[in-house]
């Protein structure tokens, strides 16, 4: 009995080294696949995406946290605290490893089934042991489209997690300038609300002395009254979008109490990015187009996988049975083959629904491939419209509100105009100024939607309404 390992391993040698050899090494490295993201998005990570596994990596990462948190946190300082701190982006990056590998184990072989019996009559007369080792025949000649069909998992996998990180800095970006500018049109609203308050004083004692008429006076406390709904409500945005962008960032209690925003957004870019530029980001080098091409390929591979499994299935085996009595011993071995029979179901389901599936694959490939230009001309022309919008206010309107601001000190010096309508005229200037920072914001946020759809990440971007406010436009006395 001590030879039949022996015989048992060696008419099966062959077929298990075939096995090894067609397996190959279908694997999935997280770390490589971060790797490539930092190097595919780095004008997303800066090359700072990674995945904290151990205590070490942590600490350092609150570490790196701390310093970005000790000064006001610029847009690029707020993407590096995202990426050092968020344990949502944290967890993504855990979620495409269990998507990688995943697919690199739909590309291995299952393991072999090896089955050991003895039996033993009641009287210990004879003694029957049974060995049998089986593997499925067309799990084996299926292995290179298996492989083929992991490959293109792993490497949709990969494409998620940088469309993925991509979204996440680019929601940071937008929480960020939501944040900074709320925080600004806040200090603006306090102005307007000062000097409608201002006004309101000063109607009320010209009426109690008889120079002013209840209409006046009444029209002067709803221009208080306005100016106080927009002070609260600007109050309450700002802490609504600083609350955003804690989120965005993964910050603690702790850390949301040290988190400093600078006073501005930064200035315009001198020149807006060219249509050219944008246009040479259109075809298959896009996430988006990409992922839709791995899908494609991988239903492919897929069904013809199905075409050929739907129908059977084919295990072969090798069995040795040694049965020993008191006079003699028999040693039987032998070769099995189980070969399912499609007598109730052919498998017509199975195929129909892999087509099903890889015809919506390519359809969806087609109109990935339809879409890209016309969201990214969409996306453009926000982001253009929003620049030349606030590049007007810059150069032409708050200059001129500033001007006239000038010039109607210079008449109430002279006492051609009264002081409501200098009120007026500073209340109508500050609403400038915030339709301005209005106008700003929105070129930041269409910025950020931009560049996310030129990676392949559309993200939509509106112009909304950027008219001057003429707040207290008919204040005057």
């Amino acid at each position: 009995m001590s030879r039949s390992p022996a015989r048992l391993v060696k008419p099966l040698s062959i077929a298990f080294l075939t096995t090894t050899v067609l397996a190959g090494c279908t694997t999935f490295d997280v770390n490589d696949s971060i790797a490539w993201t930092n190097d595919e998005a780095a004008a997303f990570t800066g090359g700072n995406l990674e995945l904290a596994r151990t205590n070490q990596q942590r600490a350092a990462r609150a570490e790196a946290a701390s310093m970005l948190l000790a000064e006001p946190l610029s847009r690029d300082a707020a993407v590096q605290l995202a990426l050092a701190n968020s344990p949502s982006i944290q967890a993504l990056i855990a979620r495409r490893w269990e998507t990688g590998a995943n697919a690199a184990q739909s590309g291995r072989i299952p393991n072999p089934i090896f089955s050991f019996e003895r039996l033993v009559t009641d009287d210990n007369a004879t003694t029957d042991v049974e060995r049998f080792v089986a593997f499925g025949l067309l799990d084996v000649l299926l292995t290179p489209m298996k492989q083929g069909m992991a490959k293109r998992g792993i490497e949709a996998a990969k494409l998620q997690l940088t469309s993925d990180v991509v979204a996440e800095v680019t929601a940071v970006r937008q929480a960020w300038t939501e944040a900074v500018a709320a925080q600004q049109l806040v200090g603006f609203a306090e102005q307007v609300r000062t000097s409608a308050d201002a006004s309101a004083e000063m109607g009320r004692r010209l009426e109690g002395v008889g120079n002013f008429s209840r209409l006046e006076r009444a029209r002067q406390q709803v221009f208080y009254a306005d100016a106080t709904m927009q002070l609260v409500t600007a109050r309450h945005d700002a802490v609504a979008a600083k609350e955003k962008l804690i989120r965005a960032l993964g910050l603690d209690d702790t850390q949301a109490g040290s988190l400093k925003l600078p006073e501005r957004l930064p200035d315009l870019p001198s020149q807006p990015i060219l249509p050219s530029e944008v246009t040479q980001t259109i075809g298959d080098r896009r996430l988006d187009v990409r992922m839709a091409k791995a899908s494609l390929d991988r239903a492919a591979r897929a069904e013809g996988i199905t075409n050929i499994t739907s129908y059977t299935d084919i295990e072969v085996g090798y069995r040795e049975t040694e049965a020993s009595g008191p006079e003699e011993s028999e040693e039987l071995s032998g070769y099995e083959v189980e070969l399912r029979l499609p007598l109730f179901d052919w498998g017509t389901m199975k195929r129909d629904a892999m087509s099903a599936r890889t015809l919506a694959a390519a359809n969806e490939y087609a109109a990935t491939l339809r879409n890209a230009s016309s969201t990214l001309r969409e996306t453009y022309s926000a982001y253009r419209t929003s620049y030349d919008v606030s590049a007007f206010y810059r150069d032409e309107v708050v200059p001129l509100r500033s001007l006239i601001s000038e010039e109607n000190v210079l008449q109430y010096n002279g006492m051609l105009i009264g002081v409501f309508e200098l009120l007026a005229d500073s209340r109508t200037q500050i609403s400038s100024v915030m339709s301005a920072i209005r106008a700003s914001e929105q070129f930041w946020m269409a910025d950020a939607a931009l560049q996310a759809t030129m990676m392949g990440q559309p993200i939509g971007a509106s112009v909304g309404a950027m008219a001057a406010a003429d707040a207290g436009g008919d204040a005057g006395h």
